[in-house]
């Protein structure tokens, strides 16, 4: 007897986004999607990754099975008004992981589940405090690879870690995927986190 497929489906190929659902204990598979993230003009951090994660989670449902619940998330770096991105090589890494050492930056982690009737979407805003940078280990940090792939230039999970000073607000959400809102919106659509889920009277 073969077990149902799971109706949850992330729609990131973002492995840590994966083991961040995973952690919540909620069976899901993933769904590939191809979104454009460019950022439209006079388009803010907080509305940027509120579309992007709604956009994510349409694509998805497109591809899933009918009935299933689709979970799409994105995440924004952002200095004052300047939005930071994925590194497109070695210098737009410096140039990015400079302005942000020695200062305070923002990160918006906007996660979106939509199902066959309703849409639902929430915010996360965090505030990440930088150390002062030395040229050299911003280089030396490039060369590990973590960067890569990563909005701002840097993984708050990895070797990132050492640079950040201070944070307020959600360790997850900075991630890539806000845990909390995750969970809420999950459980509206009928999907509460199983080890915390109460019988019903």
């Amino acid at each position: 007897m073969t077990s149902a497929p799971p109706t949850v489906f992330l729609a990131s190929g973002s492995p840590r986004r994966r083991e961040l659902l995973a952690q919540l204990g909620i069976p899901h598979a993933v769904v590939a999607v191809d979104v454009d993230e460019t950022p439209r003009r006079g388009e803010g951090a907080a509305d940027l990754a509120r579309r992007l994660a709604s956009a994510k989670a349409r694509a998805g449902r497109d591809q899933a099975p009918p009935g299933s619940v689709v979970i799409g998330a994105d995440t924004v770096v952002a200095l004052c008004d300047e939005i930071f991105g994925k590194p497109a090589d070695a210098a737009d890494a410096a140039r990015m992981l400079s302005r942000l050492a020695g200062r305070t930056h923002a990160v918006y982690s906007a996660v979106a589940v939509v199902d066959a009737e309703r849409e639902r979407v929430e915010l996360s805003r965090s505030e990440v405090s930088f150390r002062p940078l030395e040229p050299a280990e911003i280089a030396a940090y490039w060369t590990t690879g973590e960067p890569r792939d990563k909005a701002g230039g840097y993984a708050i999970q990895g070797l990132g870690a050492a640079f950040v000073s201070l944070l307020h607000g959600s360790y997850s959400g900075v991630m890539g995927l806000p845990l909390f809102e995750t969970a809420r919106l999950l459980a509206a659509a009928g999907h509460p986190v199983p080890a915390l889920a109460v019988a019903p009277r």
